[in-house]
């Protein structure tokens, strides 16, 4: 098993979404954020699958060995939102993944990946 727990700050938001282009209001700005729905503005799925993809490759032994990885983004992961990334196997060259905030609230599902090694 590979597990990291995240604490998600806004620089971290903002750093990512300078690196990946991905410059959404909902990403950077708490007041459009709301605008729309939100209760701030909110991390971005892609910035957690990869903390997962990094957690799953840890189990798989190394990112040489990961083949594929699906995840369903099922919630949203405020700045200060603590989640725990975790990486099981399920059987041979197969992983269950994970990913649950504080409250014990799942914000991926349906998380799996495929290794060989």
């Amino acid at each position: 098993m590979s597990e990291r727990k995240v604490t998600f700050t806004r620089d971290q938001i903002a750093a990512y979404a300078e690196a990946s282009g991905d410059r959404n209001p909902i990403h950077l700005d708490d007041d459009f954020a709301r605008s729309v729905g939100l209760p701030s503005l909110i991390a971005h799925g892609m910035l957690q699958m990869g903390i997962a993809a990094t957690v799953a490759a840890e189990a798989a032994g190394g990112p040489a060995n990961l083949r594929r990885m699906v995840v369903r983004f099922a919630g949203i992961v405020v700045p200060g939102d603590e989640v725990t990334f975790g990486a099981v196997s399920a059987g041979e060259g197969k992983l269950d993944v994970r990913a649950v905030n504080q409250r014990g609230e799942a914000v991926l599902t349906k998380a799996t990946a495929v290794y060989e090694g």
